[in-house]
């Protein structure tokens, strides 16, 4: 998982890791439902109550009716809450009726969203948007029957703005695109407001400025675009440069929509198209990984031996999404993300390392994937992450791991030795006691010079590693430790609160790069 320094910030990444992210989308949708259906008492929304209550029922069945019948053919777990997100997604996006044409034309764009996750992927990933598909379809249909409706968009109203900007904030924490969305919603504003301008002025029509502003702040799609549709990461790339791209092509779009007959590419087809975008800057990856060995790390560490079904790519530091299929999974679904061990020269062989529960509570992914066998196949979604190596190798680095936190600086260095690449590096390693301290003979191998931070200080070091000092590391060990501390570019793999803890020295670093995570 992905942090940042604030402390503030993670305290509640690390409380948002509790949920999994289609619950915690679900929660957010309705939540903004349940407010809209409140203002529509007072007439403040365009729906009504009966209209937004009838269309949400209709998207909701159709949709988990779909799911669950091409689930069962092709024997996945149903997720209801997959369903449940995408039926909300669309009750903003379509107008809400309960005239019986009207509601066909809902039904029908409910049916083609859901159909596209199983039709529109390419080894095992979407390629474009479900609920995005499901609208640009109706309103291609509704050109030859318009009485069938269309995407209207009305989430884009003052009424909404405030929820809808709350409860996106929430889970652009939670899947750390605050900055991606923040950039496609600037874009899409300054250009919306430009297109504007230039219309008016063009027709000769006097307009008050402010007005044409607080319009398209408040009065525009553009946050629930960006907060629930384009920020999805299962038709994301995996690298952040990439995802600003498509932010800036669908922001373009979005904000001046180009006309294609009688349709434009505005709004849900400004997203598909940067869903082909995103798809063209990075072929997802989508492989099975058969469970090969087990073998512990220590008292509070296991590391998992798999062999790929096939090769694919990514790079040291980076981390895939393991999905582990089990019976009544809690509210964090069946889905973790997992640092890789194992350097790209290890392939088909991967390796990853999680913390053992030990006698404690479990969550049922925890308790389903120690149950895995040898021989157990589980799917791998996809690689993401940008916690990765500067290109520069006379770039000084330090590198800064508490306990199963080293994960991603064993693939870097195990990289580094494999190909011969020398580096300016220091780790400085935080575990309880030296013998628990992960993955020692690769830190060792790695002959990098390395500061361990340890309760009591260590009988005997090897050659070039040295102690930390007494007492819990903060801000001042850090730079007793590592006196150049302000010539290194930092990475920091730990729980939010050792980054919040070290964050004062770590600022006096050229660079800061944190992998935050939460448990599994």
């Amino acid at each position: 998982m992905r942090g940042s320094l604030s402390a503030t910030w993670n305290r509640a990444f690390a409380l948002l890791g509790r949920v999994s992210m289609y619950r915690l989308v679900f929660l957010a949708l309705a939540a903004i439902a349940l407010v809209a259906l409140v203002l529509s008492f007072f007439q403040l929304v365009v729906p009504d109550p009966g209209e937004l209550l009838a269309t949400l029922a209709l998207l909701a069945v159709v949709i988990a009716a779909v799911d669950a019948a091409a689930q069962r053919i092709a024997r996945l777990p149903w997720r209801i809450e997959s369903s449940l997100i995408t039926a909300f997604i669309l009750l903003f996006v379509l107008r809400p009726t309960l005239e019986p044409l009207g509601l066909l034309g809902v039904a029908l764009a409910g049916a083609a969203a859901a159909v596209s996750k199983y039709v529109l992927v390419w080894r095992g990933r979407h390629i474009l948007n479900p609920a995005a598909f499901g609208a640009a379809l109706l309103t291609v249909v509704s050109i030859g029957a318009p009485d069938l409706g269309a995407s209207s968009w009305w989430v884009g109203t003052p009424a909404l703005a405030a929820p809808v900007l709350i409860a996106g904030l929430v889970v652009l924490m939670r899947t750390e695109k605050v900055r991606v969305v923040l950039l496609f919603w600037v874009v899409a504003t300054v250009v919306a407001l430009i297109r504007t301008f230039v219309q008016y002025q063009s027709l000769g029509i006097d307009i008050d400025p402010g007005m044409i502003v607080s319009q398209v702040l408040w009065a525009s799609p553009f946050l629930f675009l960006g907060a629930f549709m384009l920020s999805e990461p299962l038709t994301l790339p995996p690298r952040r440069w990439q995802q600003y791209v498509v932010a800036l092509v669908v922001g373009i779009l979005a904000g001046w929509p180009i006309p294609l007959g009688e349709i434009t590419l505005g709004q849900e087809r400004a997203l598909l198209i940067g869903n082909l975008v995103a798809f063209a800057l990075a072929v997802r990856v989508a492989v099975r990984l058969t469970l090969e060995a087990r073998r512990p790390l220590g008292p509070t560490a296991v590391e998992a031996t798999f062999r790929a079904s096939r090769r694919f790519r990514f790079q040291p530091g980076q981390y895939l999404q393991l999905d582990v299929p089990h019976h009544r999974p809690d509210a964090r679904g069946t889905r973790r993300e997992f640092s890789l061990v194992s350097a790209p020269e290890d392939l088909p062989t991967v390796r990853i390392a999680f913390r053992d529960g030990g006698g404690g509570p479990q969550s049922t992914y925890k308790r389903a994937l120690a149950a895995t066998a040898p021989g157990d196949a589980l799917p791998v979604t996809g690689v993401w992450g940008d916690f990765v190596l500067p290109r520069r190798a006379d770039a000084p680095l330090l590198l800064v791991a508490a306990g199963i936190g080293i994960t991603p600086f064993v693939s870097q260095l195990r990289h580094l030795r494999r190909s011969g690449e020398r580096r300016d590096i220091v780790v400085v390693a935080v575990a309880p006691a030296l013998d628990e301290l992960p993955y020692r003979d690769e830190l060792e191998a790695a002959g990098v010079p390395v500061v361990v931070a340890t309760r009591a200080q260590p009988a005997t070091l090897p050659a070039g590693w040295t102690w930390a000092g007494p007492g819990r590391l903060d801000a001042a060990g850090l730079e007793r430790a590592v006196p150049d501390l302000s010539a290194r570019r930092a990475f920091v793999s730990g729980p939010p609160a050792l980054i919040a803890d070290l964050a004062p020295a770590l600022s006096r670093a050229r660079s800061l790069t944190t992998d935050a995570f939460s448990g599994y």
